[in-house]
């Protein structure tokens, strides 16, 4: 991906006045823009469109051959991204509100506009664009059209592994890197003001050479962010600068990585004590060593039926010296924690798969089918078909609670 890469601007208008004095008064460089066409009429305009494949265009809305709502739904169709601004007279006020559903991103009164105005878009567009070419966008090859985020969702939640062959393609292309190993960052945002996808888009404003990397989302408050090795400093001192700013901004990150196979690994141990810490409310850093390392055994073996000394044993301790320090770690007893754990995995495999109840059951541990619903209904009170049923209805649950 180049770095300060020029946005090209495509400006049609039936009014050559009009054409020459946006080309002349507009400080494009300032924003980063470059205007690579002007075009008299929509025809011409959509011609050069195709030709030139500008990320703004600035177009009347009353033209001959081809009217500026008509080459906006054609712009759209072809390149949802290009940010497209309409410029109208009063009497076309009803065609620019059909424009902004298309898609436009504002319109312009020709009659009456500030240079100011069009310039507050322009910026707008300068920072989208910037953070934007850190954005996976959809792909349209053999995954159907499936975003790289959802492919990295449903391999990390074991539902199948397109994302392989999608991240050993991106590795020998756009995210070669020049043959740099890399480094991936797990960004989490939750409780923040700001976003991930606002703290990065101010990267991008203030270090354009982070431009290179590139950006994985994971929901609203994680991310994954793969940064070239010689970017690394660059990327590390842009988190502390944020976590100054927002406390609660956080990170983890693994590398120099190479081949294809170490950055899966990276992601998925990543996401792992990401979800370790989202489920208990923690981080390796609020419990002992061997407490962490504990849950995790846990955590990575869901199937396996664990008692407290072969965990004990696991992490070096007495069984009598682990569970003290256990429940007075986490708050449970070992087995109370066991339980717990037991069943909200099983709550999401209920609600977020289509496994059969045997399959479940082995995923949990909890032996056949008909155990596991004995289990699950004394735990919380219903079936777990029921449950199950109640989510495929879209019914808000209230979960259940461990019956002593």
């Amino acid at each position: 991906m180049e770095t300060n890469k020029i946005i090209k601007v495509l400006i049609a208008d039936d009014e050559s006045i009009v054409r020459k004095g946006l080309r002349s008064t507009v400080p494009w460089n300032k924003y980063g823009m470059e205007v690579v066409a002007d075009a008299p009429n929509g025809r011409k305009a959509w011609e050069a469109f195709l030709e030139h494949r500008p990320q703004v265009v600035i177009t009347d809305i009353v033209m001959p051959e081809m009217d500026g709502i008509e080459l906006s739904r054609r712009v759209k169709e072809t390149a949802p991204d290009t940010r497209i601004i309409l410029l109208s007279c009063h009497r076309d006020f009803e065609y620019a509100q059909q424009g902004i559903k298309l898609g436009a991103s504002g319109y312009l009164l020709k009659t009456a506009f500030e240079d100011e105005e069009l310039e507050g878009m322009l910026e707008k567009f300068q920072s989208e664009l910037a953070a934007s070419a850190l954005l996976v966008s959809e792909e349209s090859g053999n995954d159907g059209g499936e975003r790289l985020s959802t492919l990295l969702y449903a391999w990390l939640n074991g539902h199948n592994d397109k994302l392989v062959g999608e991240m050993e393609a991106r590795t020998r292309k756009e995210w070669s890197f020049h043959g740099e190993p890399v480094y991936i960052y797990l960004i989490k945002t939750s409780g923040c003001e700001a976003s991930w996808l606002d703290l990065l888009k101010e990267a991008v404003d203030e270090d354009r050479q982070l431009c290179e990397g590139a950006v994985i989302p994971y929901g609203e408050e994680r991310c994954y962010w793969i940064v070239p090795e010689s970017h690394r400093n660059a990327a590390d001192s842009l988190l502390v600068e944020k976590k100054s700013e927002s406390a609660k901004v956080q990170w983890a990150r693994r590398g120099p990585l190479l081949s294809t196979e170490e950055r899966l690994q990276s992601l998925l141990a990543l996401h792992k004590e990401a979800e370790l810490e989202k489920t208990y409310g923690v981080s390796a850093a609020d419990w002992p060593e061997a407490i962490w390392r504990a849950v995790k055994l846990l955590h990575d073996h869901p199937a396996a039926e664990w008692s407290v000394s072969d965990v004990a044993g696991q992490v070096g301790l007495s069984r009598s010296h682990f569970s003290i320090l256990f429940k007075k770690a986490v708050g449970d007893s070992f087995v109370a924690f066991q339980y717990k754990r037991k069943l909200k995995l099983a709550y999401g495999l209920l609600k977020d798969t289509s496994l059969t109840m045997q399959d479940i059951a082995e995923r949990t541990g909890l032996g056949d089918s008909k155990y596991f619903s004995k289990w699950f209904k004394r735990c919380t009170g219903q079936t777990p078909s029921h449950y199950r049923a109640q989510q495929k209805d879209g019914i808000v649950r209230t979960e259940g609670h461990l019956h002593s």
